[in-house]
């Protein structure tokens, strides 16, 4: 089955639906994702999302990030992430997303390797606030259609050009497919479950990559498990540069489980709050606050020192009432497994979390194949370095997916003025 577009992009994160939010409407779109709509580690997210507060707040902003990231950031990449901060947040917010507000103005919260408080929220589920405003706006786009449970298996290549990219897609996509092939209108998205295969090619103009990161590949991750580093593969076949593959980042706090599956990640932004880390002996042993690979390492000697699986993580510094209403599904879910947060500690354990290697980009998002782009954590900017600052993530996805839009939409006025 053959279909046309003048963009495929692979993903429904935020990198994805803010990739295509940007594209002019007049553009055809294809969203393709390995799994459900909402099944992206973009609607994960707890902590909140950085932002430059004030012009006074540049330099430190620039040396909380290059400092987490070991000082192996691009420097070009953090300048123009923490620039266009606040515009992406005026986006946002126009796209319906709310962030905590005190007394009419935004409320900011500050988390491990942050010299003040620069972070927005939204509970402790902002980055499904954010994915959730994002695709019921891409949802509305008539020029967008989506096929989910549909996975890419390659891309396709004409003369050092990409021109999309080979999928197989669920049986229960047929009548959809069918409709898209033959370039008929397609009917409103219905539950689609997953089960058999249909080949497809897609081809495009340009090819957008933001099919996540790569924790499926771990046993413990607070990822998706679906989310296994596809993309890098493919890139890898045919010789798109790829970057900093070693650059793993692992969550210091995780609550601890025997349970197969994903770790529920528990925010960084708690400890911003004042929770604190405790050993066996209810000890503290690190300062938390510092970088998640150090306060990670820390976490990993006491455990071997004391020879257990896990460590504390104690709340007794919250009040109760920020406990419910900064952080009320952390709170839930520890319920759920027997811990109630504003009376006992929580086991915790370090689990794989953020990759911040990838498929080597330019400050445009551009690969080093033509026509081919990559955004969010399946892309390496090098905004991160060797260790991501705390809510970097869904700031720089956005910044960056914003400039692959732009870079595209500047190569088609550039061929056509060219013509």
């Amino acid at each position: 089955m053959k279909l046309n577009a003048d963009v495929v992009i692979v993903g429904s994160g935020v990198a994805g639906l803010f990739s295509a939010l940007n594209l002019p409407e007049e553009q055809e779109i294809i969203l393709i994702t390995k799994s459900d709509l909402e099944s992206s580690d973009s609607f994960l997210a707890q902590g909140g999302i950085c932002v430059l507060r004030d012009e006074k707040d540049y330099d430190s902003y620039f040396e909380d990030t290059m400092k987490a990231g070991h000082y192996e950031n691009r420097k070009e990449s953090v300048d123009i992430m923490i620039r266009n901060s606040r515009d992406i947040i005026n986006d946002l917010v126009k796209y319906g997303v709310e962030f905590e507000k005190k007394d009419g103005k935004f409320a900011y919260t500050r988390e491990g390797a942050h010299s003040r408080p620069r972070i927005l929220y939204h509970e402790d589920i902002t980055g499904k606030e954010i994915s959730e405003k994002l695709l019921q706006q891409v949802l509305k786009l008539e020029n967008v259609t989506i096929l989910e449970y549909t996975t890419m298996q390659d891309i396709l290549v004409e003369n050092g050009k990409c021109t999309g990219l080979k999928a197989v897609s669920a049986e229960a996509n047929r009548t959809r497919l069918e409709a898209m092939e033959a370039e008929e209108a397609v009917k409103t998205q219905e539950e689609i479950q997953p089960g058999g295969e249909i080949p497809v090619e897609i081809y495009a103009q340009d090819t957008i990559l933001a099919s996540g990161g790569i924790g499926g590949r771990y046993e413990h991750s607070t990822n998706y498990p679906h989310l296994t580093g596809d993309a890098l593969d493919i890139a890898k076949k045919h010789n798109v540069r790829l970057e900093h593959l070693d650059y793993v980042q692992i969550h210091p706090t995780t609550l601890y489980s025997k349970r197969p599956g994903r770790r529920f990640l528990i925010s960084e932004s708690v400890r911003g709050e004042g929770a604190v880390l405790y050993n066996s002996k209810k000890e503290r042993f690190v300062n938390e606050l510092l970088p998640r690979d150090v306060v990670t390492n820390a976490i990993r000697e006491e455990m071997k020192k004391e020879g257990t699986d896990h460590v504390w993580l104690s709340m007794e510094n919250i009040d109760k009432d920020t406990i419910l209403n900064h952080f009320p599904n952390i709170y839930q879910r520890c319920l759920e497994e027997g811990y109630d947060v504003t009376k006992e500690c929580i086991p915790v354990v370090p689990a794989q979390h953020y990759f911040m290697g990838g498929i080597w980009v330019d400050s445009d998002s551009k690969t080093s194949m033509d026509q081919l782009y990559a955004v969010g954590e399946t892309s390496c900017n090098g905004v991160h370095g060797a260790n991501r600052l705390a809510s970097n993530s869904l700031l720089e996805s956005l910044v960056f997916a914003k400039r692959a839009a732009k870079a595209i939409l500047a190569e088609k006025k550039s061929a056509a003025g060219a013509a």
